[in-house]
């Protein structure tokens, strides 16, 4: 059954180009859902090779402390890898890796990817998934797939046929209502090793179109995503806020973005945190829309949808973000992350290529996503320059959020590696022993340009 679901959607995708038409979902393939195919669209099944397991519902941990919210630990902590991929055997499993991962196992002899069995830790809510259900047949793409219309706070397309549509559901990707995390850390470490601190700050993600009582479709007016940053380090950065606003209509709406610096006591739009501005706490190894994978609009890029594929990917990263196992002495090595700190998984991935529109501009002309089928916040990128070749790679670090059922996820932090001059940063590290929470929204005043300027000192 895993077989025919596969070539039929490798024909239809086919077809659909073909005929310079994207055909919709029918009510016959919508019927997938829930039996052959998961309410968000992956396959339920597992692999042939049993590689990949059935999706048999979250993952629970029996050592979760409640009165520590946030700190989860390791629910694979006893696992040990059933590979190891280095520059000497990586050409063994190329087909299952990243060009990007290629690249560095075969460049940095101390970089290695241990892989351990899969797990499918997927913890939606009943909400979501009853959304997106009825997002197969209802939701749809406008304006040259760069609008939505018809659509419920659930994966916009469950059954993608268009890179478009893989792209639009990692941007509605569920993490969770909204989350609180203290003394974040963005680390820039230099070929040499050398640690820098390019922002320490409090951060809050707040996702209106998750709010579980709202029904009904999405309008393009709703902000689907919605940030506070708070800096406190380094000097130079201490009492800087940042606000941002995502809107469903990123064309016509666009992001919007304030800044408040304490040097001039004001708060002022900043419409340069967007695209591939460099990162305000990337240095030099990362842009805006390198964040999280991929963070921004489409507008910019045609994407074209390859396929799926099954690809080793970082995945179940507790360990990364345990302070004892890998605190930031540890985890931030020459060249690269700890190997002992990042684990590894096979998953199946949807490939996308994206190229730059004509007339549009863009640092990586070329970029190729790789998003998980059942988290698509999570998965790969490779980055090519302006000649063709191979610039950056970016890599998701993520866990489930499973101390409770629909809790969600953390897909957020993320390393980039400048395969050109060997620095790398690794993004959204949490400092604080609680980790990312799950908390009661704030008042919406809190994510405004005036709140900013009402809390803005030094």
């Amino acid at each position: 059954m895993i077989h025919r679901t596969k070539i039929t959607l490798a024909a239809l995708i086919v077809a659909a180009y073909a005929g310079g038409a994207i055909a919709a979902v029918t009510a016959e393939e919508a019927k997938k859902l829930g039996t052959t195919l998961l309410p968000w669209g992956a396959e339920k099944a597992g692999n042939k090779e049993g590689t990949i397991p059935e999706w048999t519902g979250p993952v629970k941990a029996a050592n979760y402390d409640p009165k520590v919210p946030g700190a989860r630990p390791d629910p694979f902590a006893n696992e040990k890898p059933v590979l190891s991929i280095d520059g000497k055997n990586v050409d063994k499993y190329a087909d299952k890796l990243g060009e990007g991962v290629k690249a560095m196992l075969k460049k940095y002899p101390s970089y290695r990817i241990d892989v351990y069995p899969t797990h499918r830790t997927a913890n939606y809510p009943k909400f979501f998934l009853d959304n997106a259900v009825k997002n197969a047949t209802a939701c749809k793409t406008t304006d040259n797939e760069l609008k939505i219309d018809g659509c419920y706070a659930g994966t916009p397309f469950p059954i993608p046929k268009t890179g478009n549509e893989v792209m639009w559901n990692r941007l509605l990707k569920y993490d969770n209502h909204v989350t609180d995390v203290k003394g974040l850390v963005s680390f820039l470490v230099d070929p040499q090793g050398n640690v820098t601190i390019a922002g320490l700050y409090d951060f809050t993600s707040y996702y209106p179109i998750f709010d579980p009582k709202k029904t009904g479709v999405i309008a393009a007016k709703d902000p689907y995503e919605k940030i506070r940053i708070d800096y406190w380090n380094p000097a130079r950065k201490a009492g800087e806020k940042l606000v941002i606003h995502d809107n469903v209509d990123m064309v016509s709406i666009g992001r919007q973005a304030w800044s408040y610096l304490p040097g001039q006591r004001r708060v002022k739009l900043s419409p340069d945190v967007a695209y591939d501005t460099p990162s305000p706490t990337g240095g030099t190894a990362a842009v805006v829309d390198d964040s999280a994978v991929f963070y921004g609009a489409l507008d910019r890029f045609d994407f074209k949808l390859v396929g799926k594929k099954e690809m080793y990917i970082p995945y179940n990263a507790y360990k990364a973000r345990d302070l004892k196992q890998c605190p930031p002495e540890t985890i931030n090595k020459k060249l690269h992350l700890n190997p002992d700190c990042v684990r590894w998984e096979l998953h199946r991935v949807w490939v996308v290529e994206a190229t730059v529109k004509p007339g549009q501009r863009h640092m990586y002309p070329k970029r190729t996503f790789y998003w998980d089928e059942d988290l698509p916040g999570v998965g790969l990128a490779d980055s090519y320059d302006a000649a063709g070749q191979l610039y950056r790679t970016v890599h998701s670090i993520p866990v489930t959020f499973y101390e409770a059922e629909g809790q969600g996820h953390g897909t957020d932090p993320f390393v980039v590696y400048d395969l050109s001059n060997g620095y790398y940063t690794n993004q959204m590290y949490s400092t604080d022993p609680k980790g990312w929470e799950v908390v009661a929204p704030h008042p919406e005043h809190f994510y405004s340009p005036e709140a900013l300027a009402g809390s803005g000192v030094r």
